[in-house]
């Protein structure tokens, strides 16, 4: 379940990226919170 809601939240935060709107927001860090969530995934993989 929790899978699900991340894969959720990453696909949202993506969509916002492409539309530009964290850019307007000023919340672009957000790429870099999900960059650093995955990461430890992939070196575990």
């Amino acid at each position: 379940m929790l899978f699900l809601i991340y894969y959720v939240v990453a696909i949202t935060i993506l969509i916002l990226h492409f539309t530009g709107f964290l850019a307007r927001h000023n919340i672009e860090w957000l790429i870099l919170v999900l960059a650093v969530t995955v990461f430890p995934a992939v070196i575990y993989l």
